[in-house]
């Protein structure tokens, strides 16, 4: 089943595959067309209630498809100039010789009444002048088919059709109780639109309000460095780059000043000795008590003290986690720590052959993650998202992100994201597109000279292009 909030990501993604709306608007219309028909025969007065969004679009493709073969009669909820979307008011345009108003209609009149008010939008409260049509449509002596879903699913209120024509696949919380027959048509949505990540996940970002504050769009604390400076950094300025408010970085003596060189905007904290140790772990919980969401791993190397270290901390977190690089390795010991944990593990093929025991395939990605009751974001040629139960392939990125730190820059968007309060499995999802378009557009213009500093530079133009279309 798919849910609701799913059908605008398939819709986003397929235009960014090349398949417009209004194509799929087209589609969907005939389809509607096409099974009324095989249903009901030819010459049938029908009426087709329209509200003034995409399922309005879609309702009028069906009365100009159906025009062929019956009496057909659109009826709208409001005026026409109320319509929303540019591509319902196309369609209305090719069909408004047949539209009225609703108001006054004896829907008993008509052999077939059509529901195209109200689609898969966040609908939670059915209101006027929709909730007066759908009890008069209801209580009509007609046959009633619904287009998608039945207006008003979920709510207090709905359409009660004996039949609903639905795209593509059945929508999650439909029944043949609450939709009557249900009927599936294809209406051409590209098979990546569903299997690849795309523009669409980021339906899931939520945009910043007018009148917030420092810190309420996220808090991060990152738990890296010792052998290595780098990566902790740049997970940081991942962070901040994709939309986090504040990050902090808690570090080892050893790399605390590179850290806290490299830029202004990360939080460093100084830990007690020069790799990671569990002395450090008390300090570090009392700064997990101040943040969203925490990112351990990147560049703090595999001494014993350090991987009880972080086995401790993430047995200790009460918050969303991004488990990654050097942590994963400690973790495959003692997988009990995941136990209870709301967690995202990014590992790379050997990182995966450490913590499972088997090579990278997506058959052993959604075991895994249904065994260890996490999300994966499994890095390679094409990263494998998946919670056990979805499962996304992501097809941006290319081969110049084999350059060191692109992992830690990905780590750092997938914890800005869960910062956000994400679910992990979307959070992952608009990370691992991010950071491939990020490094598709070094690419181009850089080629096979970027860095990972570079795909960081880039987040912000991968926002631009196409979180402001949401």
């Amino acid at each position: 089943m798919l849910p609701f909030r799913e059908v605008k990501v398939l819709d986003i993604n397929s235009e960014h595959l090349g398949v417009s709306i209004d194509s799929l608007m087209e589609n969907a219309g005939e389809a509607v067309a096409e099974a009324i028909v095989k249903e009901f025969g030819a010459e049938k007065k029908v009426a087709i209630v329209c509200g003034v969004g995409n399922n309005a679009g879609d309702g009028f493709v069906a009365a100009r498809n159906l025009l062929r073969y019956c009496d057909v009669t659109v009826l709208l909820a409001s005026p026409p100039a109320e319509i929303r979307t540019e591509n319902a008011k196309r369609a209305y345009e090719r069909i408004k010789h047949v539209a009225f108003s609703s108001v006054g209609a004896n829907f008993s009149n008509f052999d077939i009444v059509i529901d195209a008010l109200l689609g898969t939008g966040n609908l939670t409260e059915v209101r006027e002048p929709y909730r007066t049509l759908i009890k008069r449509i209801n209580a009509a002596d007609t046959t009633i088919v619904s287009i998608d879903v039945p207006s008003g699913l979920h709510t207090d209120l709905a359409i009660k059709p004996q039949y609903t024509v639905t795209f593509t696949d059945v929508k999650e919380g439909m029944t043949p109780e609450n939709s009557g027959e249900i009927i599936v048509m294809d209406i051409g949505v590209p098979r990546d639109a569903y299997q690849a990540v795309g523009p669409g996940e980021f339906i899931y970002y939520p945009k910043n309000r007018p009148d917030s504050h420092k810190g309420e769009n996220g808090k991060v604390l990152i738990v890296g460095g010792g052998p290595y400076t780098g990566a902790p950094a740049l997970a940081g300025m991942g962070a901040l780059r994709i939309g986090a408010d504040l990050v902090h970085i808690a570090t080892p003596n050893a790399s605390y000043i590179p850290i806290a060189s490299y830029s202004p905007d990360l939080i460093v904290h100084r830990l007690s000795q020069d790799v990671l140790c569990p002395e450090d772990v008390e300090k570090i919980v009392e700064i997990i008590e101040s943040v969203d969401a925490v990112l351990i791993g990147p560049g703090l190397g595999k001494d014993e003290r350090t991987q009880e270290a972080v086995r401790m901390i993430i047995t200790k977190c009460n918050k969303p986690m991004v488990i990654d690089a050097d942590a994963i390795t400690a973790i495959s010991s003692d997988l009990s720590v995941l136990n209870g944990k709301e967690c995202i593990l990014t590992p790379h093929a050997r990182e995966f052959k450490v913590l499972t025991g088997e090579s990278v395939s997506q058959e052993a990605a959604i075991a895994a993650a249904k065994e260890l009751d996490c999300v994966l974001i499994v890095k390679g040629k094409e990263d494998i998202i998946t919670n056990g139960k979805w499962t996304k392939i992501n097809h941006t990125g290319n081969s110049r992100m084999s350059v060191g730190g692109t992992g830690d820059v990905l780590a750092g968007e997938a914890v800005a994201m869960l910062s956000k309060e994400i679910s992990p499995f979307n959070a992952a999802r608009i990370a691992a597109f991010t950071n491939g378009a990020a490094g598709d557009l070094a690419f181009e213009s850089l080629e096979y000279g970027f860095t990972a500093t570079d795909v960081i530079d880039k987040i912000p133009e991968v926002l631009r292009r196409y979180l402001r279309r949401i």
